[in-house]
């Protein structure tokens, strides 16, 4: 399965996708620095440079500085890692920021659950946003 990223809700995404991870299926999301995140932009960051800012260098947590990593963590919140199915399906899983050469003359899905336009309201931050804010260089 092929997902364009762009536009959807990083939360949703991360449910559909390890859920499908989890059966058994490989699963490629494009667009990962498109994806967004709801709420309040000032909050948010606030509280992501407040979560990368805690703890000790060496032993965590480490919250990564790149939107396609970030948001594979965010699907690693989904999925039991520590086990060997866990395990297994996150392996399965594969971030991108651009639509890399060997996808772009496949069929590329997208989630309509995890669509922007369901949000209630119109408060959100792309996961590139975040990420810049933390100082990843993109």
């Amino acid at each position: 399965m092929i997902v364009d990223a762009t536009n959807l809700i990083a939360g949703r995404i991360a449910t559909v996708v390890a859920k499908k991870a989890l059966l058994g299926e490989g699963i490629v999301i494009l667009n990962a620095n498109d994806a967004v995140i709801s709420g309040h932009k000032r909050t948010l960051l606030e509280k992501t440079k407040k979560d990368y800012d805690r703890g000790i260098h060496t032993k965590g947590p480490f919250i990564p500085k790149l939107p396609e990593k970030y948001l594979k963590r965010i699907i690693r919140g989904m999925l039991p890692y520590k086990q060997p199915k866990g395990k297994a399906a996150f392996a399965r899983i594969k971030c991108y920021n651009t639509v890399p050469e060997q996808f772009k003359d496949q069929k590329i899905e997208t989630i309509p659950s995890a669509n922007l336009k369901k949000l209630p309201t119109t408060k959100f931050i792309t996961i590139k946003a975040i990420c810049k804010n933390l100082g990843g260089k993109i």
